[in-house]
């Protein structure tokens, strides 16, 4: 077990792997205050997945490329792998965990994968669920050549995108049928989002 103690200038330091600095990062992760003391060289990604345990964020590539390690920083979509978790200190962060309701069932995006067989393996599900799920705050009713242009960041190795494109359409269809409510937008004073009645909060 590894014993966090301080250093004269008051940083934690790890005494059991030579002295190695700790941080102590603080983030605001799907509406929950979450702390970890971290070395600097922690990857967003590793902080979620082993800090916090999160890990519906994936890992596949760790070069930025693939997409399955996509969440939310401030309603806006990031690779995880490719970022430090000590920049994003009092940031707010959405997973895929986060997506989905307040009570506990399928989000919009998440229920329209379901409805469309738009995963398989669902190694890369996380990224494609978190990157629509912004992208439909910023274009709510988008024609299928939108859907495909917004999901091409993302890989699938599965699928052939053809049931995720349809799982795009459909998620906006279920937004449309949904109530949505105005709530003020915690990240930046004086706005205020739509998002649906039950749904957890993701800042566009």
């Amino acid at each position: 077990m590894l014993v966090e103690v301080r250093d004269e200038a008051g940083n934690m330091v790890n005494d059991a792997s030579g002295g190695e600095r700790l941080h102590e990062v603080s983030m605001v992760v799907n509406g929950v205050h979450r702390s970890a003391a971290v070395p600097a060289r922690r990857l967003l990604s590793d902080f979620l997945r082993h800090d916090l345990g999160l890990t519906g964020t994936h890992v596949g590539c760790e070069h930025g490329v693939c997409g399955a390690c996509t969440v939310l920083l401030g309603g806006r979509p990031i690779r995880a792998c490719l970022q430090f978790a000590v920049m994003h200190d009092g940031a707010e962060i959405t997973t895929v965990e986060g997506c989905a309701r307040q009570d506990g069932e399928l989000g919009t995006v998440q229920q329209a994968f379901r409805d469309c067989h738009g995963l398989q393996c669902g190694f890369c599900t996380p990224g494609f669920v978190t990157t629509i799920t912004a992208y439909l705050e910023e274009n709510p009713s988008p024609t299928e050549e939108e859907a495909r242009e917004a999901i091409a960041g993302n890989l699938c190795r599965c699928t052939g995108y053809q049931n995720i494109v349809a799982s795009v359409l459909r998620a906006a269809e279920l937004r449309a049928t949904e109530p949505r409510t105005m709530e003020p937008r915690t990240s930046e004073p004086g706005t205020t989002v739509l998002r649906a009645a039950g749904e957890a909060e993701v800042s566009p």
